[in-house]
C-alpha cells in the first residue's frame, strides 16, 4: 500500500483499490434502475463500468466537476450498480439504448470491451452527442471509414483515450522535440503486464494487444513525428511465436525519423506498466522514465524534471473531454482520427503476418 502511495498518491491509491473491490461486488437488484424523467442537471454517460471507468473517468469527472453523471451502462448489472451507488448516477442499465437516447446527456464516455467502441460512438455522435472514446477507437478498417464519415456528417465533437501525449512530461517532451530541426531517433521500452491466454484481449474481434495496449505507444510516437514529416511510414516488425506478446516494431517516416517500440509481456509487474523512452532529435537528448522522471539534455544544458508521482495523462485526458462540449480547441481532428487508427490497424497486420507494410498519406498499402 505504502509503495502505491508514492507512485500514485494517497486518493489515487484509495480509487484504485475501491476500483477491485468494486468488480467483485454482486447485488440483489436483477433489473436496471430506470431512465428517471424530468429536468436535471446531469448530464454524463458512461459506457462499460469496469475498473478503469470507475477508477479514472467516473473518479476525475466527479472529483472535478461533482455530481454530474446521470446514466451508466454495462452488460455486468453488478459494475452499473456499483458505479452508479458510488458516483451518484441517476441510473444504471443493461441497455446501452437507454444513455445513447437519453436526451438530458449531451457527453459521453466509451470505456466498454473494444469491439464495440466505434459502435456506441458512431450512435452516439448520430445524436449529437460529444463523445471520449478510450484506446482502442476502431479494431478494423470498416469501423474506422465509419467513425470518421459519422464525425464529417454529424460535425463530431470526439476525443480519443490516448492519455499519455496529455500528460505533463508527455506534453513537455513534444514541446522540446518541434524545437528542433531534423529526423528523430525515438526508442520505447514497455514491460507490460502478463495475461492469461484466454483473457478477452485475445478475443479475435476484440483486437488483441496491439490494439489493446500497444495503441497507446504507437500513437504517441505518431504525434512526436511532425505532420509534414510522416509518410510515407514503413512499418518492420519483430515477434516471437505470439504476435501480441513479446514484440518489436521499427518505423521509418517520410523524413528519416526511425521508431522502435519493444514491448516486453512476461511476469507479474508489481508497478504496473513500466516504460522508458530515449529520443534523439538535432540537440535534444532526452529520456522519459514511467511518465514520472523526464531528463533533457539541450547542448552543454541539462534539465531535470521529476513528479511526485506517475501522471500518464488520465486526468487532463478525462477532463478535456468534458470541456470538449464548448470548446471547439479540444476536438480532435478527423485526420488525427484517421491517421493514428490506420496506423495501429497496419502495425497490427504487419505484427501478424511479419510482413514489412508501407503506409502512404492516402492510407494505400
Amino acid at each position: 500500500m505504502a509503495r502505491y502511495i508514492r507512485l500514485y498518491g494517497l486518493s489515487r491509491t484509495i480509487a484504485k483499490v475501491r476500483a477491485h473491490y468494486h468488480m467483485n461486488r454482486v447485488y440483489s437488484q436483477t433489473s436496471s434502475l430506470p431512465v428517471p424523467a424530468g429536468p436535471t442537471r446531469k448530464h454524463v454517460g458512461i459506457l462499460g463500468c469496469g475498473k478503469f471507468a470507475y477508477a479514472n473517468v467516473a473518479y476525475y469527472v466527479r472529483r472535478h466537476f461533482g455530481a454530474v453523471i446521470r446514466g451508466v451502462m454495462d452488460t455486468d448489472l453488478n459494475k452499473a450498480i456499483s458505479l452508479a451507488q458510488r458516483y451518484q448516477a441517476d441510473y444504471y442499465t443493461t441497455n446501452a439504448d437507454d444513455v445513447l437516447n437519453d436526451p438530458h446527456i449531451d457527453l459521453i464516455y466509451i470505456v466498454s470491451n473494444h469491439a464495440s467502441h466505434a459502435e456506441y460512438a458512431i450512435a452516439a455522435i448520430r445524436k449529437g452527442k460529444a463523445v471520449h472514446i478510450e484506446k482502442p477507437h476502431v479494431v478494423n478498417a470498416d469501423q474506422l471509414i465509419r467513425l470518421c464519415a459519422a464525425i464529417n456528417e454529424h460535425n463530431g465533437r470526439v476525443r480519443l483515450g490516448f492519455n499519455r501525449p496529455e500528460s505533463p512530461l508527455g506534453l513537455l517532451l513534444k514541446q522540446q522535440m518541434d524545437a528542433q530541426a531534423g529526423p528523430a531517433m525515438i526508442n520505447w521500452f514497455v514491460a507490460g503486464h502478463a495475461i492469461t491466454p484466454g483473457h478477452w484481449y485475445f478475443a479475435e474481434e476484440e483486437g488483441g494487444r496491439i490494439l489493446g495496449n500497444l495503441c497507446h505507444w504507437i500513437d504517441f510516437t505518431l504525434r512526436l513525428i511532425p505532420v509534414a514529416s510522416r509518410y510515407p511510414v514503413q512499418i518492420i516488425p519483430t515477434r516471437a511465436q505470439r504476435s501480441d506478446c513479446d514484440i518489436s516494431v521499427s518505423y521509418l517516416f517520410g523524413d528519416g525519423s526511425i521508431a522502435t517500440i519493444t514491448f516486453s509481456a512476461k511476469g507479474h509487474t508489481f508497478e504496473g506498466v513500466r516504460e522508458t523512452l530515449n529520443v534523439h532529435k538535432g540537440n535534444l537528448l532526452a529520456q522519459l522514465t514511467d511518465f514520472q522522471r523526464l531528463r533533457l539534455d539541450i547542448g552543454p544544458v541539462v534539465c531535470h524534471r521529476r513528479l511526485w508521482f506517475r501522471d500518464h495523462g488520465h486526468r487532463r485526458s478525462i477532463l478535456d473531454s468534458y470541456l470538449m462540449r464548448g470548446d471547439k480547441s479540444k476536438h480532435e481532428t478527423v485526420a488525427m482520427i484517421r491517421e493514428t487508427g490506420w496506423l495501429m490497424l497496419k502495425t497490427r497486420e504487419a505484427l501478424e503476418t511479419t510482413t514489412v507494410i508501407t503506409v502512404t498519406a492516402n492510407f494505400s498499402r
